[in-house]
């Protein structure tokens, strides 16, 4: 997510319905409207944090396999994969495997992840403290309040050494903190109002989209979600229905979008925000 997340969960608004081609206004991709005769491919998107990424996949989408990539926009982060689920849209890649594993659980295991895009790992801001060697006893930390981000968050406070939980909790919530020798106040927030609870709290976990759309500088980050052998969960994907995962036109966009000028984007425009994972060794 987000995008994340490209990386949040909460459910906003309506989609809205507006369809446009490339170059797209946005972060995350959901794939609609293939024909056989025009080879054609409708992507929408969620939040604005990855504006740009598209427009190089549709070059290469183009110039390779003679696909044409549209856009269509969403602000709901539930209906992207009700969409691909019904077959009104072909694929997305809002979503970390994480999100999808949760999702399917409940709506029956009709979306299926088709490949790698990127992951973002989220961070720790302060505007009081420089190091969190610096939080003192009953300081409050804000994380987001959706199942997804706040489990996410409460282990970045973990690795942090700020906090331990409970072993064996697959979605972690404040209710499964262990220990907490500073006695520190978690408060659950929504997480697109992270950014804005800085003012009110000693810390913040804030999701990478967020702190983008704020103007906060990554760099300022006081702590940085580890890129490991457990990190797999929170990487970003591609994913269709179930049954039309194999679809040929399906994995030449994937291939589209895993090239060298993707990566070179991502890294031009957001340095070490979204790292391109199809490739890494998670260690």
């Amino acid at each position: 997510m987000n995008k994340v997340f490209k990386t949040g969960v909460a459910v906003a608004a309506a989609a809205l319905t507006a369809s446009v081609v490339l170059p797209a206004t946005a972060g995350f991709g959901v794939f609609s409207g293939v024909t056989a005769d025009t080879k054609t491919v409708t992507v929408g998107i969620v939040g604005t944090s990855d504006k740009g990424v598209w427009e190089e996949v549709a070059k290469t989408a183009k110039k390779k396999y003679g696909i044409t990539i549209k856009t269509k926009v969403f602000t709901d982060y539930n209906q992207p994969n009700k969409a691909v689920a019904d077959g009104s849209l072909d694929l997305n890649s809002f979503q970390h495997y994480y999100f999808l594993e949760n999702w399917n659980k409940s709506n029956k295991n009709s979306v299926k992840a088709i490949g790698k895009t990127f992951i973002t790992p989220i961070r720790l801001y302060s505007e009081k403290y420089k190091s969190v060697k610096k939080f003192k006893k009953g300081d409050a930390i804000a994380v987001p309040n959706d199942a997804t981000n706040e489990a996410r968050a409460l282990t970045l406070l973990q690795s942090a050494g700020l906090i331990t939980l409970k072993k064996g909790v697959d979605m972690p919530t404040v209710k499964d903190i262990k220990t907490n020798k500073l006695d520190l106040d978690i408060k659950e927030v929504a997480a697109d109002q992270t950014t804005s609870s800085l003012k009110s709290v000693d810390g913040a976990v804030i999701n990478t989209n967020y702190a983008q759309q704020a103007k906060l500088k990554l760099s300022s980050a006081i702590y940085v979600e580890p890129v490991n052998k457990d990190s797999k969960k929170w990487i970003n994907i591609i994913a269709a229905s179930k049954k039309n995962a194999n679809k040929k036109i399906y994995k030449q966009v994937v291939k589209a979008y895993q090239t060298k000028a993707t990566k070179d984007y991502l890294k031009k425009t957001w340095g070490q925000a979204e790292i391109p994972a199809w490739d890494i060794t998670l260690k």
